[in-house]
C-alpha cells in the first residue's frame, strides 16, 4: 500500500479548474487521506498488511466513504484533511459483495460533502476526475476508458465497473467524479492491459450506485442486513478458458477440504463454468453462506467431486474495536 506521502500525479494529467464546470477545488476539499492500522493477528493482515493507506470522500457530515479493503478489520484510523489537520475516526461498516467502506469521523470537520451522482449515466468517454486527498496535483484529469464487468480473483464480482485512464497512482478509495461536480465512484484497482499495441494502466472503479441500496443497512448494522453469500477462501484465476485455483485462504473451507493451488474447478453443482464470473454466479445460485457446495475438479490427471461446506467471510474477520 502506498503511504500518504509516496505517491506522486504527473503535472500534464493534474486538472484544470476551466476544464470543468464545477467548483474543482471545493470537491476535491471533500476527499480525505486514511491511514489504516490493523492487528498482526487479523485474518487480512498477511494479504493486504498491518498498515494501509489511500483515500476516503466525506459524503454526509462526518461520514467517509472508502473502499473496503482499506479499512477491513483496522483498529486505529487516522483521516488526514486537505487543512493539514488529522483526526481520528472508526469503521462504520464494509460491504463484502460491492467492495465499499464507510468510516466515521470521531470529532467535528468543517468540509463539505461530495454529492452522490448516478454512475448509470456516465458513459464510455465521459470526461471525469479522479480525486486523491490532497487538491489537485493528487488528482487525475482522466476519462472512461471502458464500463463492462470485473470478476476479482478473490470471490468478487460487479456488473458495471469503469475503468478509467490514465491511471490514478494512489487509487484505493479515490473518488471518481463527473461533470456535473457529482461523486459517481470509489477507486479500487489498477490494473494493465494492452491497447494500441502498447501497455496501458487504467483503475478499475466500483460504482456509486451500488452503494445507494445498503448505505442506511451500513450506518445500521455494519453490514448489509440480509443472508450473506456463500464463501469458499479461494482465490480464482482465468487460464486457457479454465477456472484455476491460484490461493487458498488460510482456516477458510476451501483450506479445509484440502484444496490446492493448481487445481482446476471444472463444474459447481454439475454446472460447467468456463470463466470466474460463471464460477461466482453458480456458487452464489447454491443459497446463503452455510450451505454445501459441490464442485468438480480437474488435478494431475484425475477428475473427481468435491463437497465443501461454504461460510460467511466475515465470520473470518476480527469485529472491529468499539470506541
Amino acid at each position: 500500500m502506498p503511504s500518504l506521502t509516496e505517491w506522486k500525479v504527473p503535472q500534464g494529467v493534474q486538472p484544470r479548474a476551466e476544464d470543468f464546470g464545477f467548483d474543482l477545488d471545493r470537491a476535491l476539499d471533500a476527499v480525505v487521506g486514511l491511514h489504516c492500522i490493523i492487528p498482526e493477528d487479523a485474518f487480512t493482515a498477511e494479504t493486504l498488511g498491518t498498515e494501509r493507506a489511500g483515500n476516503g470522500v466525506l459524503i454526509d457530515d462526518g461520514l467517509i466513504l472508502t473502499i473496503g479493503y482499506l479499512i477491513t478489520e483496522a483498529e486505529t484510523i487516522w483521516v488526514h484533511l486537505g487543512d493539514g489537520n488529522v483526526v481520528p475516526g472508526t469503521v462504520l461498516g464494509v460491504d463484502q459483495e460491492s467492495g465499499f467502506g464507510l468510516v466515521q469521523v470521531l470529532g467535528d470537520i468543517d468540509v463539505a460533502p461530495l454529492k452522490l451522482g448516478s454512475s448509470s449515466a456516465a458513459k464510455f468517454g465521459d470526461r471525469v476526475l479522479i480525486g486523491g486527498a490532497g487538491g489537485r496535483t493528487r488528482s487525475v484529469a482522466g476519462k472512461i476508458a471502458a464500463v463492462q464487468e470485473f470478476a476479482g480473483y478473490w470471490e468478487y464480482l460487479i456488473d458495471d465497473a469503469f475503468f478509467t485512464h490514465p491511471a490514478h497512482p494512489n487509487w484505493g478509495g479515490a473518488a471518481l467524479i463527473d461533470s456535473k461536480g457529482e461523486l459517481i465512484g470509489i477507486g479500487s484497482l489498477q490494473i494493465e492491459r494492452e491497447h494500441a499495441g502498447q501497455n496501458e494502466h487504467l483503475n478499475m472503479i466500483v460504482p456509486i450506485d451500488l452503494l445507494k441500496p445498503v448505505l442506511e443497512d451500513l450506518r445500521k448494522f455494519g453490514r448489509v442486513n440480509k443472508p450473506p453469500r456463500p464463501w469458499l477462501g479461494l482465490y480464482a484465476a482465468e487460464v486457457e478458458d479454465k477456472v484455476v485455483v491460484v490461493g487458498i485462504a488460510k482456516r477458510g473451507p476451501a483450506a479445509r477440504a484440502e484444496l490446492r493451488t493448481g487445481d482446476v474447478i471444472l463444474a459447481v453443482n454439475g454446472e460447467e463454468v468456463r470463466d470466474s464470473a460463471e464460477f461466482y454466479r453458480a456458487l452464489w445460485d447454491l443459497g446463503t453462506a452455510g450451505c454445501d457446495v459441490p464442485l468438480t475438479l480437474y488435478r494431475g490427471g484425475d477428475t473427481f467431486d468435491v463437497e465443501l461446506v461454504s461460510t460467511d467471510r466475515v465470520r473470518m474477520l476480527k469485529a472491529p474495536r468499539l470506541h
